[in-house]
């Protein structure tokens, strides 16, 4: 659950931080995953094609790291 305090009538800056914290948890994304259904195999798909990506993008920065 995602909350946010209000602090002297200030709701401009508690929505800022609400949509930070909403963005950082992937809640948006998971919106726009959840607007239309997804079959099984789809999602299946979807999800390797991600862990693909993810784990080049380690690769890449490891690489930066070390000097390659």
């Amino acid at each position: 659950m995602v909350s946010v305090n209000v602090r002297d009538n200030n709701v401009e800056q508690a929505l800022r931080a609400l949509k930070k914290k909403m963005q950082r948890e992937g809640i948006f994304r998971e919106m726009k995953l959840r607007r239309y259904y997804e079959k099984p195999s789809e999602k299946k798909a979807r999800e390797q094609s991600e862990s693909i990506r993810r784990s080049r993008k380690m690769d890449r920065k490891r690489r930066e790291r070390d000097g390659f």
